[in-house]
């Protein structure tokens, strides 16, 4: 039989409001009591009830985290940071995997906020209206990760992807190739895919290359529809020497559909991706790409609502990590 806390309280011989007290530690009791009620808690093994003691100290000490695909290697490495820098400070994650969907994600949101969680990582392919409508009404903090939210007076955690993105072009255009396909990853104005566009458009401006809009794909962050990119550029004989991929996944698609029709990487294509999962460093060839702090990115997104929920204040809202251009062999220098 579950003991509860009328149990407690009678056999201590104190009220229930006593026992609370004791347990939340939320107002004073001469030290006899407070021993009193201890020892019974400990004899009987009394659990106080999570949900009954957060309506009490409005603290659940829970924060919601709400991602479009569990499966993937990015996001994956995002909720180790998040995980483990939210033990060091006592708080628990409720995790909720929408698979992109918008229905999914408005459920969760509405679901979070009905377990009374303190705060809200939110992670979306696509921020809509919808989302910005929550955010708005419900007075709950949220952190994004790898959005532009400068309308939305919410913080985000991210790397300068117009940098990175130039940064990486630049270099395929230094090791010689002037026909450069870009797979990238979301064209809406609030995603990264749009400043990862202009780093791209900026560095072909500057070296005299014509953009070509047949060479431009929007692969979704899915490795089988950057596949079915590169298929399309076979098929129309649009191939490029070098191909941009905006996520690893993505590159590692885009590698195997040039192994299937026949092309060796980076012998006859070259082949760079975004991220640096560990998967980049294990597939053959192993990926050049953009290394983002992947892990740091989750710690610093669950330290960054610890402060919101103290109410602690945040210099900035945007938050912008290093990245790293990571040289490795799916990117040959052509004369």
């Amino acid at each position: 039989m579950t003991v509860t806390i009328k149990d407690v309280a009678k056999k201590a011989n104190v009220s229930i409001s006593t026992v609370s007290r004791v347990i939340n530690d939320s107002k004073p009791v001469s030290n006899e009591i407070r021993q009193r009620v201890l020892k019974v808690i400990e004899e009987t093994g009394y659990t106080p009830n999570p949900v009954a003691r957060s309506l009490v100290m409005k603290k659940s000490q829970l924060i919601g985290v709400i991602v479009p695909d569990i499966s993937n290697f990015f996001t994956g490495e995002i909720l180790n940071g998040v995980e483990e820098i939210g033990k060091m400070y006592d708080y628990d994650i409720l995790l909720c995997n929408s698979y992109g969907e918008l229905k999914q994600e408005l459920r969760y949101l509405n679901l979070l906020k009905s377990k009374q969680v303190e705060g809200i990582i939110f992670m979306t392919w696509r921020l809509k209206d919808e989302h910005k409508e929550f955010f708005e009404k419900e007075d709950i903090p949220v952190v994004m990760i790898n959005r532009n939210t400068s309308e939305l007076n919410i913080p985000a955690i991210c790397i300068d992807h117009f940098k990175a993105s130039y940064q990486m072009t630049k270099y395929i255009i230094d090791s010689g190739h002037r026909k450069i396909a870009l797979i990238r990853s979301g064209i809406e104005n609030d995603v990264f895919g749009v400043d990862q566009y202009n780093g791209y458009a900026k560095a072909l401006k500057e070296n005299n290359i014509n953009i070509d809009e047949r060479l431009i794909m929007n692969g979704n962050f899915k490795m089988e529809e950057a596949y079915n990119c590169v298929q399309k550029m076979i098929d129309e004989d649009i191939l490029p020497t070098a191909i941009f991929a905006t996520t690893d996944v993505m590159a590692i698609g885009a590698i195997n559909c040039l192994v299937d029709n026949g092309y060796k990487v980076p012998e006859d294509v070259s082949v760079v991706g975004f991220n640096d999962i560990k998967l980049a460093s294990i597939y053959r060839p192993k990926l050049t790409t953009i290394k983002q702090p992947i892990y740091d990115i989750g710690a610093v997104a669950i330290r960054v609502i610890i402060k919101k929920i103290k109410g602690e204040e945040i210099e900035d809202n945007i938050f912008i990590l290093p990245h790293e251009l990571i040289e490795r062999d799916s990117c040959r220098r052509i004369d």
